[in-house]
């Protein structure tokens, strides 16, 4: 069901339930400047904060567009049921022991499910939850102090942490709030579902996302499409690390496929940025609210210190950001402008020869700001007013945003240290369209979440992720002769194998495949470390030796003929994770999986456009190309071999619960890629 929020987010009229609670959220929208009108409804008391008690939802002059309620849980849910009766836009409950309190309550979990039917198709927001503010009308459903003021435009931050919303109101970065919002428990209303909502209104700018986990896929793929279509991008800050990288599974894969592995490959799909801290959260936010995404991962940077131009240059080493060279041009003007003692690179160390100087520093900073960068980024930490002389740093962000205006050009000022931007000059710089950064690894954070995010909108909007839910059924393992059997009908390659049932039958199917073979035993899990694995047996003994001493451990054995001497091993795995579902692994193969950890998620359906861009991320990769002028592997096969890999996940999706390729060999050139090992399980 659909559920309109606009009332709900952007009232004119609000109902507020309980006593001290609802006091409260009465001075706050006074507070604000709240145009609408406000009606306390209390059985006993005649006025709150100056204003008439209404008796009931029956008393009050017309259905409200919101309504806090700040009442005990079991009075929450008639007055919710009450309110969507009389047509109300929406309610925030307040009240907590519903779901979160499940293992304290017998109760909760019902009462939950209660509030959620009494309020229809009402939208909720929480329980247990403090609301949210409107710092675009004033209109707040807010029981609390709180740090924001009236903006005309601005973010949209939602968190599920009431308190972590009061601690990002508080920010004194020159980040403008336009809502923040917490969602408490979803009932009913998920924070998705009010992402959209704040998005579509015209002075939100971009939307911010504090989350543990996502309950709705498809809510999420929503929010990341109207975003797009928007051009208002999202950026979320998730934790938590998931389980299911830990639970028992048979495969190798599941050490690489962590739940946050894949949700970070999630949103590389959809467009949206991922950040890890709030303060990186707040400095991306700033970027995107006063320039959208960035146009490519190019940078420049200038100050006047060399220690500082060290500190950018290391802070991007492990990032997606470039600090290309200087052309020609630029290197002329520059000389021009500072002289001839001045090192020109990229970052650069202006020293101090045009300190205080107004034009010449103009002039340096357009010749930087002239070159094809998609930020330039000046670093300046501003003196305390309390006990210093700020003139010369002022005429520095005179001389920025001058350059600024003279080229077209995007700017930032950086300062090192947060206490280094006050609030006043952030709030300046960004209404003259320059990026108040506070810190130098979060401007970097901020500029690569940016540029990730403008590159992805640069594609074709990838297609729907998969999302078929599995069915329920006894888990079965396909033994490796059966699963390499059905993924070579997908056109994955295997070696030619056969099946024995005895030690003269593995001698007797080793002579007819030819020389030299591999035998393993079948229905072993990690068969290496069972010793049920023998290669490169060249004649009927050793075969016969081998599958006898295997005897003890199984009865059947596979005989494959050997592959040739790869040139790498990568490892192809498939695992399901909650949210997403089935997703693909790459990695280093073989008994590198867990020693190196060299790994990359692709979500499903995918491209071969798609699984080249996720191998070339892999440490391995230099190895397939040739590493130190060894022969180089064979990429365009390895990539349609995992491609094959991926319609057969795709097509078995509602049964397969794990896959597992380790190794796929890939050999030289010209020569192919083969599964030498392969594991499935699914549902019966």
């Amino acid at each position: 069901m659909t559920r309109s929020l606009d009332r709900l987010i952007r009232p004119r009229t609000i109902a507020v339930f309980g006593g001290r609670e609802a006091r409260r959220v009465i001075e706050q929208c006074d507070r604000m400047g709240f145009a609408g009108e406000i009606w306390p409804v209390h059985p006993k008391l005649d006025e709150i904060a100056g204003r008439r008690c209404f008796r009931s939802v029956a008393d009050l002059p017309a259905a409200p567009d919101a309504a806090f309620v700040g009442v005990n849980r079991i009075s929450t849910v008639e007055i919710v049921r009450t309110l969507a009766s009389a047509g109300a836009g929406g309610a925030v409950c307040y009240a907590s022991g519903f779901s979160e309190a499940a293992g304290e309550l017998a109760d909760a979990i019902d009462l939950q499910a209660a509030l959620v039917e009494a309020a229809g198709s009402m939208p909720i927001i929480g329980p247990n939850c403090y609301g949210l503010i409107n710092g675009l009308d004033g209109a707040l459903l807010w029981p609390d102090q709180h740090g924001i003021v009236r903006v005309e435009k601005g973010v949209a931050i939602l968190t599920q942490s009431s308190n972590i919303a009061i601690n990002l109101s508080m920010q004194r970065r020159g980040l403008p709030i336009a809502y923040l919002m917490t969602a408490g428990n979803q009932a009913q209303t998920g924070l998705c579902d009010m992402a959209l909502a704040a998005l579509e209104d015209p002075r939100v700018t971009a939307v911010g996302l504090h989350v543990e986990g996502f309950d709705s896929l498809t809510s999420l793929q929503a929010l990341a499409n109207r975003a797009r279509a928007l051009n208002k991008p999202v950026v979320v800050l998730k934790v938590g690390k998931s389980e299911q990288a830990r639970r028992a599974t048979v495969s190798h894969t599941a050490s690489l496929a962590g739940g946050d592995a894949v949700a970070s490959a999630v949103f590389a799909r959809l467009g949206i940025g991922r950040v890890s801290t709030l303060p990186q959260l707040i400095e991306t936010l700033k970027l995107l609210h006063i320039a959208g995404p960035l146009s490519s991962n190019r940078l420049s940077s200038m100050s006047c210190s060399g220690g500082e131009a060290s500190l950018v240059a290391d802070a991007a080493c492990d990032s997606a950001i470039v600090f290309p060279p200087l052309n020609s041009e630029q290197l002329k003007a520059l000389r021009h402008s500072l002289g001839d003692m001045v090192t020109l690179s990229n970052p650069l160390d202006y020293h101090t020869f045009v300190w205080g100087d107004f034009e010449r520093q103009r002039q340096a900073f357009s010749a930087m700001f002239a070159g094809d960068f998609a930020l330039n980024l000046l670093i300046l930490d501003l003196p305390r007013d309390d006990r210093c002389d700020g003139a010369d740093w002022i005429t520095t962000i005179d001389a920025v945003a001058a350059a600024a205006g003279d080229t077209g050009a995007l700017a930032g000022i950086v300062a090192t240290l947060p206490e280094n931007m006050p609030e006043l000059i952030a709030l300046r710089l960004s209404a003259a369209g320059i990026v108040p950064f506070c810190g130098i690894d979060e401007t970097i954070t901020a500029a690569s979440v940016a540029s990730a995010i403008g590159a992805a909108w640069q594609k074709p909007m990838a297609a729907p992720l998969l999302d078929i839910r599995p069915i329920a059924g006894e888990l079965e393992t396909l033994n490796e002769f059966e699963a390499k059997i059905e993924l070579a009908s997908y056109g994955v390659p295997v070696p030619r194998g056969m099946v024995a049932d005895s030690p003269g039958q593995a001698a007797a199917c080793a002579a007819q495949l030819g020389f030299p073979v591999a035998v393993k035993g079948l229905g072993i899990d990690h068969k290496s470390e069972a010793g049920a694995v023998f290669l490169n047996l060249c004649d009927h003994k050793q075969v016969e030796e081998a599958a006898n001493s295997m005897a003890p451990i199984t009865a059947r054995f596979l005989i494959e003929t050997m592959v040739e001497r790869p040139v790498a091993e990568l490892i192809v795995g498939a695992i399901r994770d909650p949210l997403a579902g089935l997703v693909l692994t790459l990695g280093a193969g073989g008994i590198l999986v867990e020693l190196l950890q060299d790994s990359a998620i692709v979500t499903l359906p995918t491209t071969e456009d798609a699984i080249l861009e996720a191998l070339s991320s892999l440490k391995i990769k230099k190895l397939i190309d040739g590493y130190r002028n060894t022969t180089g592997g064979d990429l365009g096969a390895t990539v349609k071999t995992v491609a094959a890999t991926a319609d057969y996940v795709v097509k078995n999706a509602a049964t397969l619960e794990e896959l597992d390729l380790n190794p796929l060999m890939i050999l030289k050139n010209g020569q192919g890629a083969v599964a030498a090992d392969a594991l499935v399980r699914r549902r019966r």
